[in-house]
């Protein structure tokens, strides 16, 4: 038997090369090492100097693109690149038949993201976006709640990652290499309230700020109205010294709330709506009945483990989906709809109102 996994583990493992050895192509660097999906074949750089420190950490570093996609053995390209040339290296890495997998945001505008798509279908060769974060424990907790109606129907979830040393300082400052945080951290929190809220989006209200970022926004507050009313609230601050909680859910039989990744979420269910007596409480300078707290006569409160997760799935899935064994986690579609999404928000905040959409 363990013979066997062995032999089906080796048939599934991909040579992988990595276009861009910097932050991110560091990250799957490290994790392709430790992988038992894929073989690191090696790494490209434009930058000498990044060649020559992954080659002092005893990996291959391709003297051009072209000898990577000219590599037979190699089967899919990560590309980890500032976000302005994934279009140009996904479709001349697919050209070349190559499997492509394309970091966050797979690219800038859904013109981009239809071309990225022609060139898969015309190669016959897998394309997708490394959308990690979908294996985030605290996003996981609320797919947990979500999809266990433990709490009854859920018509409001916010969805907030807040800092405060504003933008990096390279070219995520940049609007011309596509910076700031809608295209940062905005299309992952998107993606997980997609994935939340499957259900049509009628309203997009967006609006940036430009505390330390006169050129790209520094942050953002997204409201998205689905049909049938449900709410979804992202937002992302980079000149936040105190948080507010990484996610506060709201359902018809009670809520939700995680305060930071690394806590349990914390639920609270209602048993019964309705006191025979309630007493009321005293708030700054008067009396109140309506924000007397709950105990535990009307609710049941209790903390969820944090999920299981482990990032070396999306790389196992891809490969299987190379191999026609599995369908690919992150689809065409919802890479589309994601684009749509920032589209609309970009609109909106260009407008300062909401706008009416379909997506």
């Amino acid at each position: 038997m363990r013979l066997q996994r062995l032999k089906e583990r080796n048939e599934t493992m991909k040579n992988l090369a990595v276009i861009g050895y910097g932050g991110m192509g560091g990250w799957h660097v490290q994790h392709a090492q430790k992988s038992d999906a894929v073989h690191l074949a090696g790494i490209w750089d434009i930058d000498a100097v990044r060649r020559e420190l992954a080659q002092s950490h005893g990996i291959r570093a391709y003297s051009s693109l072209q000898e990577v996609l000219g590599d037979p053995q190699v089967d899919l390209v990560t590309i980890a690149v500032p976000n302005d040339v994934h279009r140009e290296l996904a479709v001349t890495a697919l050209q070349a038949g190559k499997n492509v997998i394309s970091e966050k945001p797979v690219t800038l505008s859904c013109d981009d993201l239809s071309a990225m798509f022609a060139a898969s279908d015309e190669a016959g060769k897998l394309f997708t976006v490394h959308q990690n974060r979908r294996w985030d424990v605290d996003y996981l907790a609320m797919q947990q709640i979500c999809n266990s109606g433990e709490l009854g129907e859920v018509f409001r979830i916010e969805s907030r990652i807040h800092g405060s040393r504003g933008i990096p300082s390279d070219w995520r400052r940049e609007k011309e290499h596509g910076g700031g945080m809608l295209y940062d951290w905005g299309v992952h929190l998107i993606d997980q309230m997609l994935l939340l809220f499957p259900d049509e989006i009628t309203r997009v209200s967006c609006e940036f700020t430009h505390i330390t970022e006169p050129a790209v926004d520094d942050g953002f507050r997204l409201e998205l109205t689905f049909a049938g009313g449900k709410t979804g609230y992202v937002e992302v601050g980079t000149y936040n010294f105190l948080d507010l909680p990484r996610f506060y859910l709201q359902a018809k039989k009670g809520s939700a709330r995680i305060r930071d990744w690394r806590e349990p979420c914390e639920a609270v269910r209602c048993k019964h709506w309705k006191e025979s007596d309630v007493l009321p409480v005293q708030t700054a300078a008067g009396l109140t009945k309506t924000m007397a707290p709950r105990d535990s006569v009307t609710v049941d409160c209790y903390e969820l483990p944090i999920p299981h997760s482990d990032v070396h799935d999306f790389y196992r899935n891809f490969c299987r989906a190379i191999d026609g064994k599995e369908q690919q986690i992150v689809t065409h579609g919802q890479m589309m709809r994601v684009m749509r999404v920032i589209e609309a928000a970009f609109a909106s905040d260009a407008a300062g109102q909401a706008i009416a959409v379909s997506i």
